[in-house]
């Protein structure tokens, strides 16, 4: 399956098998172990969301293995910055790079370059590992079950890592005109409630829905007409919402949310994806491609466009790892 294919299959299915993409994307080639080289550095600082959290907590049983040869990355928990949805039985399940579960327990982007590998062994982002776990209580949060990956990461892996904050090239989402945003944006307390029954969408129909997503706090992109798709989410967060368009648009550079907006939004966007549109003149370039590009509909659904600028980025810098500790 090709990247493209990888993505849109991914992000149509992320409410039932949200998070294949966080390991997919960093997951290319499984290489042979080595010995750590660089000295343990300071600890990450705490952060407003671990407070809130609770602070250090640590999986009632957990188990790391190396994944079997062939395997691929999967997770029953989505790994992404959305609340998502948890495991009503606090259980972790998964099989991954160890850069996958850094940049979850940290709470970073699946797709935004915000992680520094360059201190460590390439094994770090090139093997996997399947990692059951189980938290203390069935009712943990995904915030909770992060706080306790940070602890398995120390403890079996011996992580350390620090944060640095680095001016970089970015895209900054702005506001097309200040205060004003498009037919497509709304708040969510103006919406349907989260517990609310959506009617399933009718995808024959041109018509594009009011409300497509079933649940709150996921991103979905639903295939649509004209070889279009829908790209949206409910009681979600501009900040979110922009840490996706390095997935469905290629940047070479993070995206950072400038649009002033705070609170929760219920977003819709209808565009033509880049990897439907044909490079080359040929039996697929007779298909209508008449949809909006990403931009465009960014600008006219939205009210938003992208501009290139230069911003502070806060960045992990992993500086020493080992190979897991047996069981």
């Amino acid at each position: 399956m090709t990247p493209h294919r990888a993505l849109r299959a991914f992000l149509a299915d992320r409410a039932i098998h949200a998070g294949f993409l966080a390991f997919v994307a960093i997951v290319f080639f499984v290489g042979a172990p080595a010995v750590a080289q660089a000295a343990p550095s300071a600890a990450a600082p705490v952060l407003a969301w671990q407070t809130a959290a609770g602070g250090r907590m640590e999986f009632e049983v957990a188990s790391v293995r190396p994944a079997a040869p062939g395997a691929s990355g999967r997770t029953n928990v989505e790994m992404g910055l959305e609340e998502g949805i948890v495991p009503a039985d606090g259980r972790f399940s998964a099989t991954g790079a160890l850069s996958a579960y850094i940049k979850f327990a940290y709470r970073l982007s699946v797709f935004q370059n915000q992680a520094d590998f360059s201190h460590v062994p390439k094994w770090v982002t090139t093997e996997l590992f399947d990692i059951e776990a189980k938290a203390p209580a069935a009712d943990a949060t995904k915030d909770q079950l992060r706080m306790m990956m940070q602890s398995l990461l120390t403890d079996r892996f011996k992580l350390a890592a620090h944060f640095e904050t680095r001016d970089v090239p970015v895209m900054a989402l702005v506001l097309v005109k200040p205060g004003k945003v498009g037919p497509r944006l709304r708040p969510h307390s103006e919406g349907p409630a989260c517990d609310a029954k959506i009617p399933p969408v009718d995808r024959n129909s041109p018509k594009i829905p009011d409300v497509f997503m079933p649940v709150c706090n996921v991103l979905n992109l639903l295939d649509w007409a004209n070889h279009t798709v829908i790209l949206g989410s409910r009681n979600t967060t501009m900040d979110i919402f922009a840490d996706w368009f390095p997935a469905l648009e290629r940047f070479d550079r993070p995206v950072v949310n400038q649009t002033g907006l705070t609170g929760r939004f219920d977003i819709e966007l209808n565009f033509t994806p880049y990897w439907v549109i044909p490079k080359e003149q040929g039996g697929d370039a007779q298909l209508d491609f008449t949809g909006p590009t990403f931009f465009d509909a960014l600008k006219g659904q939205l009210g938003m466009r992208l501009v290139s600028t230069h911003a502070p980025v806060e960045t992990l810098v992993v500086d020493h790892v080992e190979q897991p500790s047996p069981n």
